[in-house]
């Protein structure tokens, strides 16, 4: 499996299918590749219903004829522009093109909807995206549940958990690897990943990547 953080939360995550999370691409000035560039998809989950993370998820659907999933309304909002759409809520699982997605609780804010994070289940391994979100003792009950492999942390502070509060979510969430997020896209979101590193020691290993940089996992 490769997992390529495309910049700000974007994520593709390629094994026997190829999902991909929040792609915001177009406007986003760390993106490492655009949205026409995208061509091969069979998932797009989206999170929650701010521009930052619902991004190219539409059009990206329409290219690829990939299915996207979240939560009920952006999934109605998808199906009236003619998108397969896998709508659903915290608390439930549904399966789309052979991959498992698990929505789980993230405290936030949308324009549409709730707030969300998704545990994504394929080729055998759980990886949970805590899309945006503050800290909160829910990621214990991830922890216990899921036991992610790999969790996507947003680490910029402000929007979402800052570096201290994102270490303690890597001990609530008992994840065994953890590639940081939602960071250094717009100067209100700097943060330092190598103190995250630092911070998190030895409960996880914490894998730092670049815009377009893949870990192969």
């Amino acid at each position: 499996m490769e997992i390529t953080w495309l910049g700000h939360s974007a994520v593709k995550i390629e094994g026997s299918k190829t999902v991909f999370v929040d792609p915001f691409l177009t406007g986003n000035p760390a993106a490492s590749t655009s949205a026409d560039a995208i061509t091969e998809a069979d998932v797009v989950v989206v999170t929650h219903y701010h521009g930052d993370h619902v991004g190219d998820a539409f059009g990206i659907c329409k290219g690829t004829g990939a299915i996207l999933v979240g939560v009920h309304e952006i999934a109605v909002e998808a199906e009236a522009e003619g998108i397969a759409a896998e709508g659903m809520n915290i608390g439930g699982t549904v399966e789309a093109n052979g991959v498992l997605i698990h929505m789980v609780q993230a405290w936030h804010s949308a324009e549409k909807g709730d707030p969300t994070g998704v545990v994504i289940e394929l080729d055998g391994k759980s990886l949970y995206h805590a899309g945006d979100t503050g800290l909160t003792l829910d990621m214990k009950l991830i922890g216990e549940f899921f036991s992610p492999d790999l969790s996507f942390l947003p680490i910029g502070d402000r929007y979402t958990m800052g570096v201290p509060s994102a270490t303690k979510a890597v001990e609530f969430t008992q994840t065994k690897k953890v590639i940081p997020i939602h960071y250094g896209t717009f100067p209100i979101v700097e943060a330092d990943p190598e103190e995250f590193k630092k911070r998190v020691g030895d409960m996880a290993e914490v894998i730092i990547l670049k815009p377009g940089e893949t870990y192969n996992f």
